[in-house]
């Protein structure tokens, strides 16, 4: 516990509390598996380079930790949703290229696109009106995104060539293009829609010359059709799998988030006892019932059920009844030495994110962004 202390006006004295934590709540962030995941993507697409996508915090995990360790393992580019997120890893020193991948919201963002030599993805006639409009200090790098069959973000196919001619016009404004497009069914292996989207793409190329960017996470691991100049790794990064049927692991994926706690009370309860809100579960015999500091006030889905597992002392242990705020509970038939102060594994090593998003009725990308600021992250 670090600390200051000073003294108010009437002579109180106050403390002023840094770093200081005391619930058990931590994500542990193993940086060497995020080596390794990267290392993973490498191999699958060995012709690609790397534009890790690092948005929504590193997707949890701390967006400068990650963003510098994989700047010393050197991908190629970092990509963020929005100019905030680009601009924090500026003030903390990474100078990697860094995309923003819904480009810009207002032509005022340009002047500090430009200055802080950002790259902007740009998905509308509207954008590249508002960029022909606005004088920039230095010419920009720009991907021009089509819309391939996801139908969200995207220039319409037959915009291409005319919004390709549009850029090359103003060599002020823009020094490099390239182009992208997004992938709506690349989770599914069993799914053609990809390969649709993927002869859709290059078939609208004609003659371009064009460095390109279609593989997402699913993409890399998954459709060769996809790979192109740049690879978009994102969840697989994180050791999460980026498919529907499969776990990380099984992917050669390792989980870089170690989401942790603690027992903080264990308790007797008799047959027919309930356990949590809405006396939602009752006792079947008389049993050990642990209490673990966390909920999902920390980011732990809420809808987990009973049945859930967690790691606790090297074994799976089911949580039972309803995931509170800040606690949930567990069943320690299988586990009666259990003590007060044993660190419980929410997922990670022994439990993955992928069969706790499952269980939950939700997805990895979810339950890794949702953990609370609340939860310190620290880096090993």
């Amino acid at each position: 516990m670090e600390y200051a202390t000073s003294v108010t006006n009437d002579f109180t004295p106050a403390l002023t509390f840094k770093h200081y934590q005391s619930r058990p709540a931590q994500a542990l962030i193993d940086l060497s598996a995020l080596r390794h995941n990267l290392q993973r993507a490498r191999q699958a697409a060995p012709t690609q380079r790397i534009m890790a996508v690092i948005k929504a915090n590193a997707y949890g995990h701390g967006s400068i930790t990650v963003a510098h360790c994989l700047a010393h393992a050197g991908v190629d580019a970092l990509a963020v949703a929005c100019i905030e997120e680009a601009l924090e890893l500026r003030a903390a020193g990474i100078a990697l290229p860094i995309v923003l991948l819904e480009g810009f919201f207002h032509p005022d963002e340009l002047l500090l696109i430009a200055q802080q030599h950002l790259q902007i993805v740009l998905h509308s006639p509207q954008q590249i009106d508002a960029l022909m409009r606005t004088k920039v200090p230095r010419p920009l790098s720009v991907w021009l995104k089509l819309d391939s069959g996801m139908h969200r973000l995207g220039l319409f196919l037959d915009e291409l060539h005319s919004s390709w001619q549009r850029l090359k016009a103003v060599p002020e404004k823009v020094s490099h293009i390239r182009l992208m497009t997004h992938l709506a069914c690349a989770d599914e292996r069993n799914n053609n829609y990809t390969e649709q989207q993927c002869q859709a793409f290059y078939r609208r190329l004609n003659n371009l010359e064009a460095e390109c960017s279609i593989a997402n996470s699913a993409g890399i691991l998954g459709w060769q059709c996809s790979h192109a100049a740049w690879g978009r790794p994102g969840i697989m990064l994180y050791g999460a799998s980026p498919f529907c049927n499969t776990q990380g692991f099984e992917e050669n994926l390792k989980p870089v988030m170690h989401l942790r706690s603690a027992l903080i009370s264990i308790k007797h309860y008799q047959v027919g006892d309930s356990i949590g809100y809405g006396a939602a579960w009752r006792c079947p015999e008389s049993m050990p019932v642990g209490i673990v500091a966390i909920g999902y006030g920390d980011g732990y889905p809420r809808h987990a059920p009973t049945g859930t597992p967690v790691w606790l002392n090297g074994q799976r242990v089911p949580l039972i009844g309803r995931v509170s705020m800040d606690m949930l509970a567990v069943d320690l038939r299988p586990l009666t030495h259990a003590q007060v102060g044993d660190p419980v594994e929410l997922w990670g090593a022994g439990v993955a994110i992928d069969e706790v998003a499952r269980l939950a009725g939700t997805i990895t990308y979810e339950l890794l962004t949702q953990i609370s600021p609340r939860v310190p992250r620290i880096p090993f």
